[in-house]
């Protein structure tokens, strides 16, 4: 029984360390699959979080920055800028600042000069129409504006004014005036030109236009949210109506206004008079559909020139109005707004007292008048991308009040070309300046970015080709606005009102920081102390010196061979400018603004800046980076032909040659507009031997200077004057650029009010650069009747873009020695 009691025991023990084998073996299975689960978990939830900060990443591009709005007040709000010319791109237009206005225009044509095509008619401002001038005489920025067109031996004359009252915007006439060239009253041969004036609104108005046959021509009443009722009547002033039509119809979006009028004009025989008119189908009709909702009208009447006509535009809620605003009234309005704007030009600019002649004063109130009348409003969206984004996405949608560089050909927004223009409008109205660099700063985004050109709404859409369209948020620009801010700091401190200090400049100042934050941390150079442009393409072979958009000088020469180790002289300036505004800013609000009085003095260091970019064997400032001078453009040979492939007898496109490997160096063979910086910025000390080889060098004829300003490129560097692309001619390359001038002369004349050996050097060159320019851009104007983008170097012509009122309307600014 023991032995069995023996047996029976071991093989319980040897059953029991099965049983804890089993369980061991259970739990450490247990334990893989517990271990897998949380290698997986740990996987998915890694896998979840990249994916999460992939899509964070990808959002930041179009995500607003976080902090109050900048703008407070707009549309019905500020009356005095409710309604105006915001149309910049049309010959003459009138909107709200909404993001969704009823908009009102003009439009004309010649019948007998009009072709099948339509594209004579008059609407959007184009270089091709070839007019001998279209100009704002007089505009104040608010309530009134005088422009003269001349188009084929034709004065066309649109006037303006505005009436405040009532709680929805209040009245505005506009006068449209046709006469003879030169103001002869006596009629032509039979001459006649159509004039079509219209309405058109967008759905998002929510509104309703339809035609009022209440007066002699059909004119519009009707209603939106923003506005309510309303009414535009017009009233024949003088002359003679030989047909009038209309068109009530649905069209395809404001982009398309001329489309929609060119596809519906017909010819239409008086059985009375036997005569052909070009009408529009409510001449033929004498109805409207209403089963069609109308959202444009358009009143065309043929005339015979001379003639003139109101258009009148009155609210429904200014019940207490004294009388229209047309007629003999609408002429004492426009008398008063014109002696006003003359006494307050001669306030501001101080023209007469400095001896200028009356019709220098003329040109200097025309060329101020299209910078403040080329001021626009426009709502949309940018189309933005990121390195985190696989396509471009949309921006957020946002309004925008700020000038344009040229009503024909950028009639938008432009980031560094705005600073300038705020120079000129700051000096005239600080609110009105301060208003749209508040819309501007509104459109940064987190990151402390703002898209460098904006085309918002359809209309500004339709005239940019698609391949500059999309922003990419590397890319910077200047950043002048801290030229505008100085400007109005330096200039005009006892002016701001507390509401200026403690409003807008209060709310912009955290924006101010977080886009000088961008610049000096995105776009640092490889050195401390310097910094780079990107968006420089490093892989062409089209362009012989590949172009710098960024930094605005577009195709100026850099270094050959775009790198990471590039260091750009007129960033490291633009920036030191930055923290010197920001330093001057944080003072005048009471903010902490040491970080930027450190930033400022370090940048400021003149044996730091001459490290980084004084050239000891071109005794010079430059660039530095991966560099050669001995590229060409050659057009490769065609390939060998075969049998399967018959002879290639097209050209094949030109590309770059390197014929010499480039290295590491100074870029100082060019000299030029960025070699100048230093001077620019003010940044040499008095006495310094830099700043006399400067000013040596900028008074030598065979480098930067001209009877006409200085040019862009000095004719010894190895790219003036050629061609980037065989399809792409020099631009920043010798041409004369007024903004560049116009900080060259801010200098000169800073450095010969200081004392030091340099200073009645400065003082002559000052004198002599100020007068070239003003009198070379003021003959072109009275030979050409345009301000054009840039001058040509040897022969003083204007070039480029035409009118282009942006910055080279400073030459006011020139002719008052504001600085």
């Amino acid at each position: 029984m023991s032995k069995q009691r023996k047996t029976t025991n071991s093989d319980k023990n040897r059953k029991n360390d099965k049983h804890e084998s089993k369980k061991t073996t259970e739990e450490q299975q247990s334990s893989s699959r517990i271990s897998i689960k949380t290698i997986v978990t740990v996987i998915i939830l890694g896998i979840a979080c990249c994916v999460g900060y992939k899509g964070y990443l990808e959002t930041r591009v179009n995500t607003p920055f976080d902090s109050a709005k900048v703008v407070v007040k707009s549309g019905l709000a500020v009356p005095s800028r409710y309604w105006g010319s915001y149309r910049p791109g049309n010959y003459f237009g009138m909107k709200t600042r909404e993001p969704y206005s009823p908009v009102m225009g003009l439009m004309w044509y010649f019948p007998r000069r009009l072709g099948r095509s339509g594209e004579e008619i008059r609407h959007w401002c184009e270089q091709g129409d070839n007019l001998e001038t279209y100009s704002w005489l007089q505009h104040d920025g608010k309530t009134f504006g005088i422009q003269t067109i001349i188009d084929g031996g034709y004065n066309i004359t649109t006037s303006f004014v505005k009436r405040y009252g009532g709680t929805q915007g209040g009245d505005w006439t506009v006068r449209i005036k046709v006469s003879h060239k030169g103001g002869e009253t006596t009629e032509n041969t039979g001459e006649t030109i159509n004039i079509i004036f219209y309405t058109a609104i967008e759905p998002q108005t929510n509104g309703r236009i339809n035609p009022s046959y209440s007066g002699p021509i059909t004119g519009v009443v009707g209603e939106t949210q923003e506005l309510g009722p309303f009414a535009l009547r017009f009233v024949n002033l003088s002359g003679t109506i030989e047909h009038q039509s209309y068109l009530s119809v649905e069209a395809k979006g404001l982009h398309l206004l001329k489309e929609t009028i060119i596809s519906t004009l017909s010819t239409f025989k008086d059985k009375v008079t036997k005569k052909k008119h070009l009408v529009l189908p409510g001449d033929l009709t004498h109805f409207k559909d209403e089963s069609v909702p109308a959202n444009f009208i358009a009143t065309q009447l043929e005339v015979k020139i001379p003639f003139e006509f109101d258009a009148v535009f009155e609210s429904s809620s200014f019940i207490d109005r004294p009388n229209t605003l047309t007629g003999e009234i609408f002429s004492q309005e426009l008398r008063a707004k014109s002696l006003e704007f003359n006494r307050k030009f001669e306030d501001t600019f101080r023209l007469k007292e400095k001896n200028y002649t009356e019709n220098y004063i003329k040109f200097a109130k025309a060329v101020f008048s299209n910078l403040i009348g080329g001021i626009g409003y426009f709502y949309g969206a940018s189309r933005v991308r990121s390195e985190h984004t696989q396509t471009p996405v949309p921006y957020w949608k946002a309004p925008l009040f700020t000038a344009v560089p040229s009503r024909s050909f950028f009639p938008r927004g432009f980031l560094w070309d705005e600073g300038f223009h705020g120079l000129l409008i700051a000096s005239w109205d600080i609110d009105l300046e301060l208003d749209i660099m508040s819309h501007w700063f509104d459109l940064m985004n987190v990151e402390g970015w703002i898209p460098r050109e904006q085309i918002l709404g359809r209309e500004a859409v339709a005239k940019v080709p698609e391949e500059f369209i999309t922003q990419t948020n590397t890319n910077a620009n200047p950043p002048t606005f801290f030229l505008t801010l100085r400007f109005i700091i330096q200039n005009y401190a006892e002016r701001l009102t507390e509401e200026d200090r403690l409003g807008a400049l209060d709310r912009l100042y955290p924006r101010l920081v977080a886009w000088f934050d961008w610049f000096n941390s995105t776009q640092a150079g490889p050195v401390p102390g310097s910094y780079r442009w990107r968006g420089r393409d490093s892989a062409t072979n089209r362009e012989l010196n590949p172009k710098t958009l960024t930094s605005g000088l577009d195709d100026y020469p850099r270094a050959s061979h775009p790198s990471n180790d590039e260091r750009h002289l007129d960033l490291r300036c633009w920036v030191m400018l930055g923290a010197a505004t920001l330093a001057e800013l944080a003072k005048l609000l009471n903010r902490d603004g040491h970080k930027y009085v450190d930033t400022f003095s370090f940048l400021a260091d003149n044996q730091l800046l001459d490290s980084q970019h004084w050239s000891e064997a071109a005794a010079r400032y430059a660039d530095y980076g991966l560099h050669t001078d001995d590229v060409a453009l050659k057009r490769p040979p065609p390939p060998p032909p075969s049998s399967s492939r018959p002879p290639n007898l097209q050209q094949q496109e030109m590309i770059r040659v390197v014929l010499t490997d480039p290295r590491l160096r100074y870029v100082d063979t060019t000299f030029g507009y960025v070699s100048l910086f230093p001077l620019f910025v003010r940044s040499l000390a008095t006495n310094s031997h830099k700043l006399q080889k400067l000013l040596t060098d900028l008074r030598n004829p065979l480098l930067l200077w001209t009877d006409y300003g200085l040019r862009s490129l000095a004719k010894s560097s190895p790219l003036y004057d050629k061609r980037n692309t065989e399809h792409d001619p020099p631009y920043w390359r010798g041409a004369i650029w007024i903004n560049m001038n116009y900080l060259a002369l801010g200098a000169l004349h800073y450095y010969s009010h200081l004392s030091g050996p340099y200073q009645s050097q400065a003082a002559e060159l000052y004198s002599q650069l100020r007068n070239n320019i003003i009198n070379n851009i003021y003959r072109q104007y009275k030979k050409s009747g345009y301000i054009w983008e840039h001058y040509n170097d040897k022969t003083g012509v204007g070039e480029g873009s035409r009118p282009f009122t942006g910055w080279s309307s400073l030459v006011v600014l020139i002719m008052a020695e504001m600085y």
